[in-house]
């Protein structure tokens, strides 16, 4: 068998941009209670003795202290708990899966405290039916507060609601303003999907090479799917100059991100040496990760490499098994069609059974 065949993949990122995610990855804005304040005590007045009966020698009675005067207890703020810059309940709420706790937060501090985050935690909350009913008017309407209060997140909502129609009718030119707006902003994901949209050439004209130039800023701000995209780019010399050293440093960023297109990609790349060190055996490492995330290609590179012992002891068995899970996916090989052929009745019988195992686990 050859080395690992690489994939082509730039016209697979030609996707509409509307099957992106609209999920919002927030960002922590600000705010966690100060230490709570205890009521003041009342003091209880002590009963004031009566005099005795008076005597010949009488002494004047005693002036009784007056009885404190009790300290009225302080009238808790709309906002209290908001006021410290460095943390936030709301977003901890969220993070924690607390959602009904999370809304009830987010809307004292959407109501009283003007917050966009807030406001854009409401209209994911409404959106993602968490702790609350889901509801796209009333996303929609928080996320369009938020960006009009200029919250980068709740730009970014908004133009994803806009383009696939959920909540309004589908508006492509407001869309691609406020993810240009987003991405001003230095919002990764905006970046991102305003790319798609200069890839798929349908809500705007095609431009490779600016779509290059916004998947690079994504890519600069960590988005491994940005990353992976510019790689193939590079890879390919669509948009920038071919680089294939760049490409395959981009791979290795969104790979160690745990991007499974990109895990495929730099396996592939470090099996065969192309822009970096040949490393067969790290190489099926990162296929087996891939393929055990239900990847089709790389359960087909696995089952080449097993069975034919490249980079890795033979285990035919193993290799047809993924060979099986990867054809039931839409990635048949003739090659491995023989082989599986060629096994053994008894070993043949182990690999079907152990991939029906894997294909009944992966659909439970």
């Amino acid at each position: 068998m050859n080395l690992l065949r690489p994939i082509s993949i730039v016209a697979g990122l030609a996707m509409a941009a509307t099957t992106a995610s609209a999920q919002v990855s927030l960002t922590p804005p600000a705010a966690p209670p100060p230490a709570s304040t205890p009521a003041a005590k009342k003091e209880t007045p002590k009963a004031v003795p009566k005099p005795k009966a008076a005597t010949a020698a009488k002494k004047p009675a005693a002036t009784p202290k007056p009885a404190a005067t009790p300290t009225p207890t302080p009238q808790p703020s709309p906002t209290a708990g908001f006021e410290d810059p460095n943390v936030d309940l709301v977003y901890g709420a969220y993070q924690r899966g607390l959602y009904k706790t999370a809304f009830d937060l987010a809307t004292t501090r959407a109501t009283y405290a003007n917050d966009p985050k807030a406001m854009t935690m409401l209209g994911e909350l409404y959106a993602n039916a968490m702790g609350v009913k889901r509801d796209y008017a009333k996303a929609t309407e928080w996320y369009q507060r938020a960006s009009d209060a200029g919250d980068r997140e709740g730009m970014f909502a908004l133009a994803m609601m806009k383009l696939s129609g959920r909540g309004a009718k589908v508006d492509r030119e407001q869309a691609v303003r406020l993810l240009a707006s987003s991405a001003k902003l230095g919002e990764p994901k905006a970046a991102y999907n305003l790319a798609l949209l200069y890839i798929d050439g349908q809500t705007l004209p095609q431009d490779l090479k600016r779509s290059a130039e916004l998947l690079r800023v994504a890519a600069d701000a960590g988005s491994p799917e940005a990353q992976y995209a510019l790689a193939t780019f590079y890879k390919e010399g669509t948009g920038v100059p071919k680089d294939i050293d760049k490409a395959v440093r981009l791979l290795q960023a969104a790979s160690l991100a745990d991007n499974v297109d990109a895990e495929v990609e730099y396996a592939i790349a470090m099996f065969n040496g192309t822009g970096t060190p040949q490393n067969q055996s790290a190489a099926v490492a990162l296929l087996r990760k891939a393929a055990r995330q239900n990847s089709p290609i790389a359960q087909n590179r696995l089952a080449r490499v097993l069975v034919s012992g490249q980079g890795t002891p033979v285990d035919k068995v193993e290799g047809l098994k993924w060979h099986i899970v990867a054809k039931t996916a839409g990635k048949g090989d003739p090659e491995l069609d023989e082989a599986l052929a060629g096994l053994s009745a008894e070993d043949r019988a182990k690999a079907q059974e152990a991939a029906r195992k894997w294909i009944g686990n992966t659909n439970k």
